[in-house]
């Protein structure tokens, strides 16, 4: 009862009421769920979520009233989160010869599912809702917002950085007339992306990003850095400039942590995105220092929140279609929920940020003009 007694008081600080009526409330199942979330934090909330050990109506509206009010700062660390960190601390994660495994563990699990969930283009990054009413149309607007940032016109050689099924560069190659190349670590993506941009001077190849060869007009990295771990930012950066011309841009669009970190949440890490974690301003800066000049930093992360919630909403509509195929449990239906759910919460909260840089070699003469 100790356990319990310790999270109802914690929970209360937020205005969140254990087996409550209101839609974010948490309803307990099973009892074991105290001890083990004060034991295992996060990764123990949301492997007794996926185990069907409570249910909330609104996790996401749960998540942003629990991180408004920081209850993470009440439950201490210990050795069994410890555990989850230290291969972090002690390795490169994200060397070479590990940079697949994002692609086989996240996007390699099914392109039904990412079909049905994403917009018509399968742009699986923040949306740009500013004058936008529907997912279709924050992505059709990012997509334009990324090609005005970096001046692209017709005939223009970029590689695209984490392609993914190619709704940049096809976006690009239709609207723009541009040549692109991009690189991915997925299979899945590349398989669907290359027929998705048949017929069009797309190459999509799947190659991990230091291993590109050539020069190009302009470069950009719509939500890869995640995957890319402080140990090889300088590498990545290095990499993009040897890979620039003098007189292009690179624009880095990438979630971003208010905080230098060297993990990931725990849950987050074992069963979405492993091998990744979140990069600040401070590390992003030494990270570009004396390679580019820093033209533009955009910040829209507001945006993530309605995004994820559209994904959301989709995801739902079409989980008895996908749940016919055999392919997804009901215990990957709470999962990915839960992972689409406690990010919107996230962002909600403004605990994550969505960053759009644009960099520039040697610094745009008079200046960049920004666009927002």
């Amino acid at each position: 009862m100790q356990s319990k007694e310790f999270l109802s008081s914690l929970l209360t600080r937020a205005d969140i009421t254990i087996n409550g009526s209101r839609p974010w409330d948490i309803k307990v199942h099973d009892d074991r769920l105290y001890a083990r979330v004060i034991r295992e934090g996060n990764l123990g909330l949301g492997e007794t979520y996926m185990d069907g050990w409570f249910e909330c109506e609104a996790l996401d509206q749960f998540f942003h009233k629990v991180l408004i009010a920081e209850l993470d700062k009440h439950v201490a660390n210990n050795w069994r989160m410890l555990l989850h960190v230290a291969p972090a601390l002690l390795s490169n994660l994200q060397r070479k010869s590990k940079a697949f495994e994002i692609g086989q563990q996240h996007y390699d699990i099914g392109n039904d599912l990412y079909q049905k969930m994403l917009d018509p283009r399968m742009t699986y990054t923040c949306g740009y809702w500013k004058n936008a009413t529907t997912l279709a149309e924050a992505q059709e607007a990012k997509l334009d917002l990324v090609c005005k940032k970096i001046g692209l016109k017709k005939g223009d050689r970029v590689l695209d950085i984490g392609c993914g099924w190619g709704s940049f560069a096809k976006f690009a190659a239709e609207k723009y007339g541009a040549h692109v190349k991009g690189v991915t670590v997925s299979k899945e993506q590349i398989a669907l992306g290359q027929k998705m941009c048949e017929g069009l001077p797309v190459e999509l190849l799947l190659q991990d990003y230091r291993d590109v060869t050539g020069t190009f007009d302009h470069i950009v990295s719509l939500g890869m850095f995640e995957h890319v771990g402080y140990r090889n930012y300088r590498t990545y950066m290095e990499t993009t400039h040897r890979l620039l011309k003098p007189d292009g841009f690179f624009l880095l669009h990438t979630i971003g942590s208010n905080e230098s970190v060297k993990s990931s949440d725990p849950w987050i890490t074992k069963y979405i995105f492993t091998n990744s974690m979140l990069p600040s301003v401070t590390q992003i800066g030494k990270a570009v220092e004396g390679l580019f000049v820093m033209e533009d930093w955009h910040n829209f992360s507001a945006d993530y929140d309605r995004t994820l919630m559209a994904w959301y909403t989709n995801f739902e509509e079409h989980w008895s279609e996908l749940e016919k195929t055999g392919k997804y449990s009901e215990r990957f239906h709470r999962m990915w929920r839960y992972y689409l759910l406690s990010c919107a919460g996230m962002f909600r909260a403004r605990k994550n940020q969505l960053w759009q840089i644009v960099l520039s070699p040697k610094g745009v003469p008079g200046g960049y003009q920004s666009i927002h």
